[in-house]
């Protein structure tokens, strides 16, 4: 009797022998979660990173089911512009610098957020705001959208915390 132990077939088809399927983000924590890992995991990144003085710098790190994930640069002086992004949720992590977030709600007053590295901001659709870099330091951001973003409306004129600098 042969003692050499074969298997037939296929054996990633044994469900048992696999490892489990990575879990894919479902909720806001889990968004946050998966940029904040991926801030950690700053030699995934950070080579990637170039600056351009004539436009914002982006870069669509990954793709998942349902969401994308960016890398933006942003050279002192640059910003958005007033908009939203239309049906999806999104996660703003600043990595590098500072960015300052400029929103004003329909009845409320504008408000200015300065977000240094390692800021996190959540917001929902139809959120409406500016992101600025109006420091003298270049900045880096990631941001994960969910879903993935297929519209960034603008809304007009900056708002009226940007204009108060």
């Amino acid at each position: 009797m042969n003692s050499d132990v074969q298997i037939a077939g296929d054996p990633l088809a044994i469900p048992h022998l696999l490892p489990p399927v990575a879990a894919h983000p479902s909720t806001v924590a889990g968004f946050a979660g998966l940029a904040a890992a991926i801030a950690a995991d700053r030699a995934s990144w950070a080579h990637l990173v170039r600056y351009d003085a004539a436009s914002r710098w982006y870069h669509r790190l990954r793709t998942g089911p349902g969401y994308e994930v960016w890398l933006l640069s942003w050279v002192p002086g640059q910003g958005t512009g007033r908009h939203d992004h239309g049906p999806s949720s999104g996660v703003l992590t600043v990595l590098d610098g500072e960015l300052t977030e400029h929103s004003q709600g329909a009845a409320g007053p504008a408000a200015r957020l300065r977000l240094g590295a390692g800021a996190v901001r959540v917001f929902a659709p139809g959120y409406v705001h500016e992101v600025v870099n109006d420091s003298l330091e270049p900045a880096v951001s990631l941001h994960v959208y969910f879903p993935g973003l297929t519209d960034m409306p603008q809304h007009g004129p900056r708002c009226a915390a940007a204009l108060a600098l």
